[in-house]
């Protein structure tokens, strides 16, 4: 490099006063095409993709409670809109707050006109009652929204739960602001419905928050004691009714853990 400047020196040394000037400006002006012609090349490109990435086709999979128009909506996305200035992320938390029932949602694009909306959606596992209103949620405790006429035929209904304010496509929580009841909660609905057990439980009774009760089949209550254990518990509870006879009926204290206590009506 220092080479190239010394020699570049004498040329211009053997220059008149008048070329020297004339290859200074040309110097000048190559220096200043360079960065010009970068952004030509930027504003082209900016240019080509809004003109050709347009969405021409726009398809949904995975949905059942909601219509490919609701989605579509929701996503806030139309045929026309480019698809490299999508923001997926932001349409995705559009999804969320607007359609409770949606669990995961993902967008994909596919050059050069499509894109396709997945996504998973929620389902009512139980419901909350309270006074007159029935609230059902999932197996997350995530509320879904007020109970439609004749929806919560096949649902778990969950009873003496003391709720904090309920928010759609929001988890659950209670009015002291404690969280181990939901969690509680939660892990009783998933074991529930990993056991396929739901059309044989009356009800969850959380009157004692801290010892909860599954009434079941109108003859067995379950009481599971305080928070731990849960899967075994269940685990209890499953070898329990296969030893019971069908003339039995009781309560069956499950709350250490280890074995059925039952103690007959």
């Amino acid at each position: 490099m220092a080479s190239k400047n010394w020699k570049e020196r004498l040329n211009l040394a053997a220059l008149t006063d008048e070329s020297q000037e004339e290859y200074l400006r040309a110097r000048r002006r190559r220096g200043f095409s360079r960065p010009l012609i970068f952004v030509v090349v930027i504003v082209a490109s900016i240019f080509v993709l809004s003109l050709f990435f347009r969405v021409e086709d726009i398809q949904v999979e995975g949905n059942t409670h909601y219509t490919d128009e609701e989605i579509i909506r929701a996503i806030d996305i139309e045929e026309g809109d480019n698809l490299f200035f999508f923001d997926r992320f932001a349409a995705i938390s559009r999804v969320f707050s607007k359609l409770p029932y949606i669990e995961e949602v993902t967008l994909k694009r596919a050059l050069p006109n499509r894109i396709t909306i997945s996504v998973a959606e929620s389902r009512a596992m139980a419901y909350l009652i309270l006074g007159d209103e029935e609230w059902t949620m999932d197996h997350n405790c995530k509320i879904l929204g007020k109970a439609a006429e004749g929806e919560t035929a096949e649902l778990v209904p969950i009873v003496n739960f003391d709720p904090g304010t309920l928010f759609i496509g929001e988890r659950l929580t209670t009015a002291n602001g404690q969280e181990d009841p939901v969690d509680y909660l939660n892990e009783i609905l998933i074991q529930i419905e990993g056991r396929n057990m739901a059309p044989d439980i009356d009800r969850v009774d959380f009157d004692n928050p801290n010892s909860p009760e599954i009434v079941y089949n109108g003859r067995f209550t379950f009481v599971l004691g305080r928070y731990s254990q849960v899967s075994q518990k269940f685990a209890i509870l499953s070898g329990t009714l296969q030893t019971l006879k069908a003339g039995d009926a009781g309560v069956v204290d499950l709350s250490d853990g280890i074995r059925a206590v039952f103690s007959p009506n």
